[in-house]
């Protein structure tokens, strides 16, 4: 099977951690943390940071002896470490880097593709809704906050191996936070506001000008003004300002 060269995502060498020995000055191993215990499969992590990925390494080891841990610098390492013996889960450490961002989301969307059955698992700094969308948008089997502790971390592989999709709490609260303001707005401006008006308010609550509204809803300029002054007068309000400020009240 081969395996995408992604160099925007990690580009050094370094040695691996193999089977929980982390490499010591020398060179040399140390003890065997899963020496004469059964083993659960093959965890993955891709990290271009050696301390960041050996830190991981270890803890996911001390929390489940069991669990055969290999760390690399690079994607193209994996093949060579893990030989004959496919992942059980891969978790690619993103950091600071943006799923959002199109070069990141091409790269992980191929990555996860050319892995495929195998459950891909991303690590990032954020816990932003639009980001664990994106991730799982790209075929993402799980999204771990690095705010999170080892345990958490080590539940989510357990989770994604299983078959499930783990994403933080905060997310989940977060959507619904969203929802719940979406449809409690929604009841006041269909009740307060005409179509054509609703649709007015909509593009006020994003900042267009006139003309840039009387373009999009195929109306007169001076159309627009009027429908402008009515929601005014409904809101009581005096200016644009005021307009997207009492908007922007009722939603929450």
């Amino acid at each position: 099977m081969g395996h995408p060269q992604i160099s925007d995502f990690w580009n050094d060498a370094t040695r691996p951690i193999h089977n929980g020995h982390l490499p010591d000055a020398n060179g040399l191993s140390g003890s065997d943390l899963d020496e004469g215990r059964p083993s659960e499969g093959l965890v993955m992590i891709v990290d271009k940071r050696a301390l960041e990925r050996e830190c991981l390494a270890r803890g996911l080891i001390e929390h489940n002896p069991t669990w055969r841990v290999s760390a690399v610098g690079s994607l193209d390492e994996i093949q060579h470490i893990a030989g004959e013996a496919q992942p059980s889960a891969i978790l690619v450490i993103l950091g600071a880097r943006k799923v959002t961002d199109q070069s990141v989301r091409a790269e992980l969307s191929h990555f996860i593709s050319e892995f495929g059955t195998v459950p891909v698992i991303v690590v990032v700094d954020s816990d932003e809704p639009g980001e664990v969308l994106a991730a799982l948008e790209c075929g993402a089997r799980g999204y771990i906050p690095t705010s999170v502790k080892v345990k958490v971390a080590a539940e989510a592989i357990g989770l994604a191996r299983a078959g499930g999709i783990f994403v933080p709490a905060s997310c989940v609260l977060a959507l619904r936070e969203i929802i719940h303001s979406t449809t409690n707005g929604a009841r006041p401006l269909t009740g307060m506001f005409t179509t054509r008006e609703a649709a007015v308010v909509e593009a006020l609550r994003t900042g267009k000008a006139n003309k840039i509204i009387a373009y999009e809803l195929n109306l007169c300029e001076s159309t627009v003004k009027v429908h402008i002054r009515n929601i005014m007068k409904k809101l009581k309000a005096t200016n644009r300002t005021e307009v997207a400020y009492k908007l922007r009240q009722m939603l929450l």
